[in-house]
């Protein structure tokens, strides 16, 4: 249930009240019976809880190894000859001198 803050406009009274979403909001201030006016709130913070969150953006290093495995497995391996037959880079280097 979410916790909603309110204040009096007379007295200037502030409370908490936890109610659910569906109820209306309080009207009358409990301190001296004037009227209420529920206040905008920042909201909580998230709770996670159970196995597979994690408080921290930091993971575990078995999950790091595990991940490293995975990409290099998807990732298509160079061939020996296909990188022989690219450009010759020693060729451009000296056609760059010449001018």
């Amino acid at each position: 249930m979410p916790t909603y803050e309110y204040e009096c406009t007379a007295c200037g009274h502030q409370f908490e009240e936890s109610q659910k979403m569906t109820d209306k909001p309080i009207e009358i201030c409990p301190k001296c019976k004037g009227k209420v006016k529920r206040k905008i709130s920042g909201g909580a913070g998230v709770l996670f809880k159970g196995s597979g969150f994690y408080i921290t953006d930091h993971r575990s290093e078995s999950y790091k190894k595990k991940a490293r495995e995975e990409k290099e497995r998807s990732e298509p391996k160079l061939d020996a000859e296909k990188v022989k037959k690219g450009p010759d880079r020693k060729t451009e280097i000296k056609k760059d001198k010449r001018r």
